[in-house]
C-alpha cells in the first residue's frame, strides 16, 4: 500500500474532482456493458448531500485524490429486505453500509480498495458495529472479485429504491 495515501473527509471545494473520479468510473463500467450510474448517478447533489450528512471521503495520494466512498452509518433502508439469501448479521443498525466507491484510473491496481476496506473496518470497531455490508451490479465483476478478495460474503439479492436489482454482500468485523 501506499504510504503517502491519506483517507480524510469530503470538503464541498472536492467535489469537481470526485466527480471526474465518477465520470471515470462510468467509463469504466459502460465498457463492462453494465447501466450502473449511466444515468449521471452519483450527481453532485448526491455528494453534496453525503457531506452534509459527514458520510463521504476522499483517498488522496501525495495530495491528488485519487478514490471517493461514502460510509452510512444509520443503516440502509434498501437493506431491510434481501431476496434469495440472508445477512450474516440480524441487527438492522449494527452495521456501516459502504457506497459510491470509485478510484481513478491512474491509481487503480494500487492499494486504494484494501485502505477503504481497513479504513471501514476501523470505523466500524470505532462505533461498535458488527460488519460492513455494500451491494452492487451482478455485472460488476471488478467489484464483486474485490469484495470477495477482501472476505465479503454473498449475502442475497436487494432492491434499490428504482427497483433495479443488486448483489449484496456482508463482511463480519471480528
Amino acid at each position: 500500500m501506499n504510504t503517502n495515501l491519506k483517507i480524510r473527509k469530503t470538503q464541498k471545494s472536492d467535489v469537481p474532482s470526485l466527480m471526474a473520479v465518477f465520470d471515470e468510473a462510468r467509463k469504466t463500467i459502460k465498457a463492462l456493458g453494465i447501466d450502473q450510474w449511466q444515468n449521471g448517478y452519483p450527481s453532485a447533489d448526491v455528494i453534496f448531500d453525503d457531506i452534509e450528512k459527514s458520510q463521504s471521503y476522499c483517498v488522496e495520494i501525495d495530495g491528488e485524490i485519487c478514490a471517493t466512498f461514502a460510509i452510512i452509518r444509520f443503516g440502509e433502508p434498501t437493506y431491510d429486505s434481501i431476496y434469495g439469501g440472508k445477512w450474516l448479521t440480524c441487527d438492522e443498525k449494527g452495521y456501516l453500509a459502504i457506497h459510491r466507491v470509485a478510484i481513478s484510473v491512474k491509481y487503480r491496481g494500487r492499494g486504494i480498495s484494501t485502505a477503504i476496506i481497513d479504513f471501514a473496518i476501523d470505523l466500524a470497531r470505532e462505533l461498535d458495529k458488527k460488519s460492513l455490508r455494500i451491494d452492487t451490479h451482478q455485472g460488476n465483476i471488478v467489484m464483486r472479485k474485490m469484495l470477495e478478495k477482501h472476505d465479503f460474503s454473498y449475502c442475497g439479492l436487494i432492491y434499490l429504491e428504482n427497483r433495479d436489482e443488486r448483489v449484496a454482500y456482508e463482511k463480519i468485523i471480528g
